[in-house]
């Protein structure tokens, strides 16, 4: 996550100057040594442009990336908040779930922190009146909308910086502080994940695991969670993240079936994807009705072509 130092360094570039990691190191207060660590990640990522002059003194400067567009954005519209002041790399975190009223619980426990963690993370904003209160739940006050813009753009693109260093064709399909869902378009990127640590094969492409094997068209999805399990529950929540079309709603009640995944488990997991509605649905024809009224968020299968599919893979 984009550290306080880094902010201070899109901060003191965002009019579109250039300056020395020397000039950079005197303005933010931070060493010279600690400046040149910054610069490197931000220029190895793209968040900056270095130049040299005819003496090979190094000058950097914002390049067009997402992040940076999306705090200049934020300093424009905010220009007198000090955002180096209030946000850290754990208020970055907690941000990321505040685009609705949350329980501090959910968002620690989501995080993998404690609740006074999120308590102290959101201080500086409370203390600013960023967030909005309806007890027990915080959110973003809906003219910060802003802030939630570059939250989201830096997590993405600490995901897509950590995924390409292995895997260059990986796109984010889905992500948040902790974890992320990516898409590959090649063999040897599909090749290089498998091999990795913290990496797990998901979607369609890990029903083998409960012995559903069914034909892949592309490389398989992956998984990002380090220190976590990949329970199947997940695994149907990223396979209707990918394609909700009728082939794969079928093939996630199979495995809803299998592995008698329980609704308040999957819908619990489901919400932050924003599926919640689909998961419901799929547990309709599972619970005997298979009516298709038109408002469903997805097409759920005729009966009979549902049970001749359950018979040909064995699930009882």
């Amino acid at each position: 996550m984009i550290s306080k130092a880094g902010l201070a360094v899109l901060d003191a570039l965002s009019t579109g100057r250039e300056a020395t990691p020397e000039e950079l190191a005197a303005e933010t207060g931070y060493s010279r040594d600690h400046l040149y660590e910054v610069l490197d990640e931000f220029l190895a990522t793209g968040l900056l442009a270095e130049t040299r002059s005819p003496s090979n003194q190094r000058r950097v400067r914002i390049a067009e990336h997402p992040v940076t567009e999306a705090y200049r954005t934020l300093q424009s519209v905010f220009s007198h908040v000090d955002w180096t002041e209030l946000l850290s790399p754990a208020a970055l975190r907690v941000c990321w779930y505040l685009d609705r009223p949350r329980h501090i619980a959910d968002i620690a426990d989501r995080l993998g922190i404690t609740r006074q963690g999120v308590h102290s993370a959101l201080s500086p904003l409370k203390h600013r009146a960023l967030l909005s209160r309806s007890d027990p739940k915080y959110a973003l006050q809906d003219e910060v909308s802003p802030l939630l813009a570059f939250v989201r753009a830096a997590v993405e693109h600490e995901h897509r910086s950590r995924v390409r260093e292995i895997a260059p064709s990986a796109t984010i399909a889905w992500c948040d502080p902790k974890r992320s869902l990516v898409r590959v378009q090649t063999g040897e990127d599909t090749d290089a994940l498998q091999a990795a640590p913290d990496w797990k094969m998901t979607g369609l492409g890990r029903f083998a695991v409960y012995g559903l094997q069914f034909f892949l068209a592309g490389e398989p999805p992956f998984w990002y969670a380090p220190d976590e399990e990949l329970p199947p529950a997940e695994v149907v929540c990223h396979t209707l993240l990918l394609d909700s079309g009728s082939r794969r709603v079928s093939y996630s009640m199979l495995l809803i079936e299998a592995e008698d995944i329980d609704q308040e488990t999957l819908v619990e997991t489901a919400q932050w994807y924003d599926l919640e509605p689909t998961v419901k649905a799929l547990y309709r024809p599972l619970q005997g009705d298979f009516d298709r009224p038109d408002d469903l968020p997805v097409i759920l299968p005729k009966k009979d072509e549902y049970m001749a599919l359950k018979e040909q893979y064995g699930v009882a």
